[in-house]
């Protein structure tokens, strides 16, 4: 049976990369015809020496602009100011990339792109293609940074401070011009407002870290300001860029628009009363709801919210998402069009991951990347005549990793996972090549992050050595109560792979005879029980296959012990924790707990990767993957796993070259071919 699998992968493997040569067809959804410190470090959209690195698109600056037309018949009704009124002084030309990663085309304007999801409120393909940082990192890779939102920057030679120019005549989605004046009231009025940020971001401080200095913020003009830091900081533009995906929204807010949730900018008794008619307590509460950042972008709350997105939420009905092209985006094409070349988004909300299948194979979605399942590959090639094409690229996360939360609330269950001889004993019940070839149908790797040495044997006399060698009735072992010691999965259906990866875990452990049950949760529930110390096992994907994914993710470590990244995320502080629910109402609070010292140089590492130059952050990182591999945090079960993503047979500058998810991180260069 082993050998039968195993070739079947080897037909899948030749088929998809011939598909790689072969061009499919299908037929597009177009609705229109398609038509003062010294610096070491000097940025502008130029590029400067590392030019000749990227695409060719990025070369030259064109004099001459246009626009799509949907948008010039706007102008021409007079319902829309003119393009040259609408872009910036100097727009920002298209995302560079790496030169082997895309063939850049000029596209033509015009259709629109579907994308399915099915966790409510998010689709992460739409957010992805939506994402726009303050700086850029070509190619995701994190290891040179190009100005994006800002025209340029200057880093001083002690990595200390960071001076940033925005661009002149930048407009929000609304018309609005976007000055530094926007920055500041992200510093000043919400950074430092106590009420609305009880805890000064982390990142936002020197050293990356909970008690280290928060940033100072100096306003030197209408389009300049500085941000400084009390030590060096040479992680800071991939902090930027990439790190959190967190785009812009920490740092620049429409200030027009927020100010009047602002008890420093409206009087009480109207401030109470916008408070009372949206249903809340507090002005905090409003505000939070108002304010809708990088994460939120896709939430049905972000319609009519200003943006500097490619495409912005117009509508929600019957939950199909419609997202229109944004008139006042500030990046062209070398040929001076504004993009981005689709006119809209269209994301379906569906029920299950089942359900977006269907919709997929049926060529109803035109691009999909976060819902796609290794295991449904040869259905996505055989429906290719729905016209979609299917593509494989790298995933850009550990896709499965097991979690057991050290400080559950349980002291049995403690005193149990606290024992490395049992991690150790599960790690080595985890027959990982059964794993990739049923889950990942060969394509992926054994980790190195944890030993991945399948010994049952070696198991079995772990577990008898600390103890746990008496068995009960059905010939599973006892904790130190004297009762069958069970691990409780819970898990979400947040990835394709997820549940039948976590139902061999079951398995394999039960062959050593520890007894395992796995149950599947709301993604929303799950995150609740996760954030509340309530989950005992659970099964993820980290970050822990690109160092700034690392930094950028710390909370992924936080799963095997909620309560100690409770401790560490609050620089020790703090006694209590708030749960709170989606309406910011506190449910639960819980109290944090010292972790030990094998664990803190984990996220120490972390911090320390955050603040160092790209290229000591890498050194760093392998210190890192030395510290998970030597405490069995995490048990992971994969790496360097391949993703299938698809997309229309007609759409232009798809990219499968490098991580899947830099596919659609400029959407905005998406088109479709005639």
């Amino acid at each position: 049976m082993k050998k039968l699998r195993l070739f079947t992968v080897w037909i899948l493997a030749f088929a998809l990369l011939l598909s790689m040569v072969l061009v499919g067809c299908g037929t597009a959804t177009t609705e229109d015809e398609k038509q003062p410190a010294e610096t070491v470090e000097q940025t502008t959209d130029q590029g400067g020496e590392e030019a000749e690195n990227k695409s060719e698109q990025t070369q030259g600056t064109p004099t001459e602009f246009k626009e799509a037309p949907m948008l010039a018949n706007m102008v021409k009704a007079g319902n829309l100011p003119s393009l040259k009124e609408r872009l910036p002084k100097n727009p920002k030309l298209t995302n560079e990339m790496p030169a082997d990663m895309l063939d850049y085309e000029i596209g033509q304007y015009g259709g629109a792109l579907r994308t399915v999801a099915y966790s409510p409120d998010w689709d992460a393909d739409v957010f992805i293609m939506d994402n726009e940082p303050l700086i850029n990192t070509p190619g995701i890779l994190g290891d040179e940074f190009t100005p994006n939102i800002v025209e340029s920057y200057e880093v001083s030679s002690d990595q200390k401070e960071f001076t940033f120019h925005l661009r002149e005549g930048l407009k929000w989605s609304d018309g609005q011009p976007v000055t530094t004046d926007d920055i500041k009231f992200a510093y000043e009025d919400v950074l430092l407002n106590e009420e609305l940020t009880p805890a000064f971001p982390a990142w936002l401080r020197s050293g990356n870290e909970p008690n280290g200095t928060p940033m100072k913020l100096d306003v030197l003009d209408q389009y300049t300001f500085k941000i400084s830091f009390d030590q060096p900081y040479g992680g800071f533009l991939a902090q930027l860029a990439i790190i959190g995906w967190r785009g812009y929204t920490d740092l620049l807010k429409p200030k027009h628009y927020l100010q009047k949730f602002h008890p420093k900018y409206t009087s009480k008794e109207e401030l109470d009363k916008l408070v009372k008619d949206a249903g809340y307590e507090t002005w905090i509460q409003l505000f939070g709801f108002k304010d809708i950042t990088n994460w939120e972008l896709t939430r049905k709350e972000a319609i009519g919210f200003p943006g500097l997105y490619p495409w912005l939420l117009v509508s929600v009905q019957n939950q199909v998402y419609t997202y229109e092209r944004n008139p006042y985006y500030f990046k062209v094409d070398a040929e001076g069009n504004q993009l981005p070349y689709i006119d809209k988004l269209v994301s379906t909300q569906v029920q299950d991951a089942e359900m977006s299948t269907m919709k997929q194979i049926a060529g109803e979605v035109d691009f999909a990347r976060e819902t796609m399942a290794m295991t449904k590959v040869p259905m996505y090639k055989e429906n290719e005549k729905n016209g979609y094409k299917t593509y494989m690229a790298n995933m850009h996360v550990i896709p499965t990793e097991v979690f057991l939360n050290q400080t559950y609330d349980d002291p049995i269950w403690r005193k149990v996972v606290r024992d490395k001889r049992f991690r150790q004993a599960l790690n080595y019940a985890i027959d990982r090549n059964e794993i990739i070839d049923a889950v990942y149908y060969g394509f992926a790797e054994l980790p190195t992050l944890v030993a991945s040495e399948y010994d049952p044997e070696k198991a079995n006399q772990l577990l008898d050595e600390m103890g746990m060698n008496k068995k009960d009735s059905e010939g599973f072992r006892l904790g130190p109560d004297g009762k069958r010691f069970t691990i409780n999965f819970e898990v979400a259906n947040l990835a394709p792979d997820i549940i039948p990866a976590t139902q061999l875990v079951v398995e394999f452990w039960k062959n050593v005879g520890i007894y395992s049950t796995m149950k599947t949760i709301d993604n929303t529930l799950w995150s609740q029980r996760n954030a509340a110390n309530e989950l005992q096992a659970s099964v993820m994907w980290t970050s822990a296959c690109l160092w700034y994914n690392v930094v950028g993710f710390p909370q992924d470590y936080a799963f095997s012990g909620r309560l100690w990244w409770n401790w560490y995320s609050t620089g020790g502080k703090q006694d209590k924790v708030d749960i709170t629910d989606s309406s910011g109402k506190t449910v639960k609070s819980i109290t944090p707990e010292e972790p030990p010292e094998e664990v803190k140089a984990i996220y120490d590492s972390i911090a320390k990767m955050g603040v160092l130059p790209p290229d000591e952050a890498k050194a760093e990182y392998e210190n890192f993957r030395k510290l998970m591999y030597n405490s069995l945090l995490n048990l992971t079960l994969v790496e360097n796993a391949k993703q299938p993503f698809i997309a229309n047979a007609k759409l232009g500058n798809v990219s499968d070259k490098g991580y899947a998810i830099a596919a659609n991180y400029s959407g905005e260069q998406f088109f479709y071919k005639k």
